[in-house]
């Protein structure tokens, strides 16, 4: 097995002992992105804006893979307040279309950096 490590400067640095994404095959395994603004390693304010950069995040990740948002075929969602699942709805209908990924949205007690969403996934090139 040949594994290759994905990396970008246009998705935040890792906060941790993990890489952005992980390659083997014709498969990319993403690590969890928050709402870091890559530029600044700041997190963006309130839920829309996290969310549409988390799904930035991951579009740089899948970008540099090789891939499109679209070739994601699993995503986890992670929330720290479930309220919030019709706005992540709303925003990964902005980056997505039509067949949408397998989905799992997950509520959790916290995230990293005080962040309210966190994605990750897994895409097939």
């Amino acid at each position: 097995m040949t594994k290759q490590i994905i990396h970008t400067d246009k998705a935040p640095a890792a906060i941790g002992c993990y890489s952005q994404a992980v390659k083997v095959h014709n498969t990319v395994y993403l690590s969890g992105q928050i709402g870091l603004d890559p530029a600044t390693q700041i997190l963006t304010e309130g839920i829309h804006n996290q969310a549409r950069q988390v799904f930035k995040n991951l579009e740089a990740v899948v970008n540099a893979s090789g891939g499109l948002l679209n070739d994601i075929v699993k995503l986890n969602i992670y929330l720290t307040d479930m309220s919030n699942f019709s706005v992540i709805n709303e925003i990964m209908a902005e980056f997505f279309i039509k067949p949408y990924p397998a989905r799992a949205a997950v509520g959790v007690k916290e995230l990293p950096k005080g962040a309210i969403v966190e994605a990750d996934g897994i895409l097939v090139l």
